[in-house]
């Protein structure tokens, strides 16, 4: 088994925010973001790390940003850890393939989920109203069915142990403004479609993914992580069937798990055991694997 990173001590560096997952060190002009082996579910971090994960996410969020760099600038400036500035050579043993460093940017304060398939929380709001993020929905729909159309479904930022929610388009304007609201909802479906395209012959369904946004010299920018298993709900394609959920290549897994044990989604998460463990990096690497051929 390979070494697991759980947190991030750097007595050198400055610590500017520990995440759910990344651990984020501002190196002056620019921000130094570590990919741990921290797996959270329903906005919770589990207590033991999935080994190799941060690598996975790493990787995978690298092959994205170059693949959509002609649709949207992402903050990426290199990962590789021999270019980093010297401070940070002490540690390049720990934060090798798992780590980034990437430019400043002055993060929005919305989620963007785009949907192509009503499941999760939006299976749950459908179920309760007929609409998702106050969107009418064709009455009928079987919970995993592909929409008609992909929805733009965003959510606000919660901090760690708090639940994001999902809210209504019309807040986002409210929020950012009717252009910069638009934007993002355009670019959003624009990269999702894009994804979509190149998955689905290589056997993976994309459900739905999040991705956030900043500006970087008032420009819109692709920041933290992108269509990743931590991110998306992946679903293998020659399993699908709607009407129930499906097998995933995600942490969906956990959740089912998690669910199972009755746990009330408040801190502390209780341990995984060593098989949930393993299956979940085991559903990470095969969409790695399977998306980028690595």
């Amino acid at each position: 088994m390979e070494n697991t990173l759980y947190n991030t001590v750097f007595p050198d560096l400055s610590l500017l925010r520990q995440g759910k997952v990344r651990d984020i060190y501002d190196l002056g002009d620019v921000l130094l973001m570590v990919a741990t082996d921290r797996l959270s579910a329903f906005d919770v971090v589990m207590p033991n790390p999935i080994p190799g994960k941060g690598r996975i996410l790493t990787r995978m969020s690298r092959f994205w940003f170059e693949m959509m760099e002609g649709l949207i600038p992402n903050h990426l400036i290199t990962a590789d850890v021999e270019r980093f500035p010297k401070v940070c050579h002490p540690y390049v043993d720990i934060i090798r393939d798992r780590s980034m460093l990437v430019r400043k940017a002055e993060p929005l304060s919305v989620e963007c989920i785009v949907r192509g398939y009503i499941s999760g929380s939006g299976w749950k709001s459908y179920m309760e109203s007929g609409k998702v993020c106050g969107i009418k929905l064709p009455e009928g729909l079987l919970e995993s069915d592909r929409l008609p159309e992909p929805l733009f479904t965003p959510s606000t930022k919660a901090d760690i142990g708090a639940h994001d929610e999902n809210i209504p388009f019309e807040q986002v304007e409210d929020i950012l403004g009717k252009d910069l609201a638009g934007q993002l909802r355009d670019i959003s479906l624009d990269i999702y479609k894009r994804a979509v395209e190149f998955a689905e012959p290589r056997g993976i369904i994309i459900a739905d993914t999040k991705f956030e946004f900043g500006t970087i010299d008032g420009k819109l920018t692709l920041i933290d992580e992108i269509l990743t298993p931590d991110s998306s709900r992946f679903w293998p394609k020659d399993t699908y069937r709607p009407g129930g959920a499906q097998k995933s290549f995600d942490k969906q897994y956990v959740r089912d798990y998690l669910l199972s044990l009755g746990w009330d989604q408040r801190p502390p998460a209780p341990e995984l055991p060593p098989e949930v463990v393993e299956n979940t990096r085991r559903k990470y690497e095969e969409a790695l694997r399977s998306l980028t051929g690595t």
